[in-house]
């Protein structure tokens, strides 16, 4: 984990999506925050000491979504043109595949805060993540500076190549912690990879980009983007960014970390 110092920033951005405005001045006292998301191994560890069936697990039907590569160029306002739902499909596809260090998905809102629970902290809330995530470039669109690519180096797991069809990386998925470089605070992934919950619901509407279109409830925040987002369809691999998910929401490219509170 990494001490979050706290402090006063400037967070949401006018330049982009609807749903980041206004930026607003914020306050977040200090925390700690984990190095990278939760990974499929240490979910597993919780859920062997726990006996928890998550909620992709115990749907009816068992399933969850997954994203899957179009055969050529399609309507990118149309999300069920990339997205199915796979039944009996849940966290356990990672540790069936051997890729328990890569993060955790198909889990729920839920799922996460059990996770957090056990492990002796919490979710962060929005304003901490994006704090965080902003590692003191306050202002800044990226959480490493002003350039999307500094000197042409790609900085995150994100969509290279044409969205949704063709992946110039291969097979587009989570990666490991660590192939890609920190930000200032020393976390990993806090740009793209997979999108991350929080514990602040979400307080407006706007169209679902990056996942499925969320069924009617109330909408929990997920911040950081993930390997789905590109820079022609969902410029979402920024500290501003934000979608909302219904808290049962389970996809191929959501996942969480966790926070925990200064000792008293």
């Amino acid at each position: 984990m990494v001490l979050i110092p706290g402090g006063t920033v400037r967070l949401g951005s006018e330049d982009h999506y609807l749903e980041e405005r206004p930026v607003r001045l914020a306050t977040v006292a200090p925390f700690y925050l984990g190095t990278a998301p939760v990974t499929v191994a240490e979910f597993a560890r919780f859920v062997t000491e726990t006996g928890t069936v998550t909620t992709a697990e115990r749907a009816s039907p068992p399933g969850s979504a997954q994203f899957q590569m179009s055969a050529g160029p399609v309507n990118l306002h149309d999300p069920s043109q990339w997205w199915r739902f796979e039944a009996g499909l849940s966290w356990r596809a990672g540790l069936d595949a051997g890729a328990t260090e890569l993060p955790v998905v198909h889990v729920s809102l839920s799922d996460a805060l059990a996770y957090a629970q056990w492990a002796g902290g919490r979710l962060p809330t929005e304003d901490e993540w994006e704090f965080a995530a902003r590692g003191g470039l306050d202002g800044a669109p990226y959480a490493w500076g002003q350039d999307f690519m500094p000197a042409g180096r790609l900085m995150a797991n994100i969509w290279t190549g044409a969205f949704p069809w063709y992946s110039a990386k291969g097979v587009p998925g989570p990666s490991r912690a660590g192939q890609f470089p920190p930000n200032p605070l020393g976390l990993f992934d806090m740009t793209g990879n997979v999108w991350e919950w929080t514990q602040s619901p979400f307080d407006r509407a706007a169209p679902s980009c990056c996942g499925p279109d969320a069924p009617p409830g109330k909408l929990y925040a997920l911040k950081g983007g993930s390997y789905l987002c590109a820079p022609e369809y969902c410029q979402r691999y920024r500290p501003a960014a934000r979608i909302g998910l219904t808290a049962d929401s389970t996809t191929a490219h959501v996942g969480f970390r966790c926070a925990w509170d200064l000792a008293e």
